[in-house]
């Protein structure tokens, strides 16, 4: 179970990082965009990793406002929910 948890999340944030750099190609090359709200939303299912390492990586969307609020935001979401998860395994055990 935690190796299939562990492969999705993982091609979760692959596709994000590839959604990233296509949107960074496309805005390069003049050619039609990935819509903030997509790139947000598969930044929001579980993929946040893999959308910050693209911005920063690909220097994509890193002075864009309000992308960039709600893209911290999705991460301080997912990171509480992760540390609230390791809480309740915690006292479970």
């Amino acid at each position: 179970m935690t190796l299939i948890l562990t492969l999705a999340l993982l091609a979760a944030n692959l596709f994000c990082f590839l959604l990233f750099a296509h949107d960074k190609a496309a805005a390069v090359h003049g050619e039609r965009r990935v819509p903030e709200r997509v790139l947000l939303l598969s930044a929001a299912l579980c993929a946040a990793p893999g959308a910050l390492l693209a911005q920063r990586w690909l220097r994509h969307k890193t002075r864009k406002q309000p992308f960039g609020a709600w893209l911290t935001l999705i991460v301080f979401a997912q990171a509480c929910a992760i540390a609230g998860l390791v809480v309740l395994a915690w006292r479970a055990s």
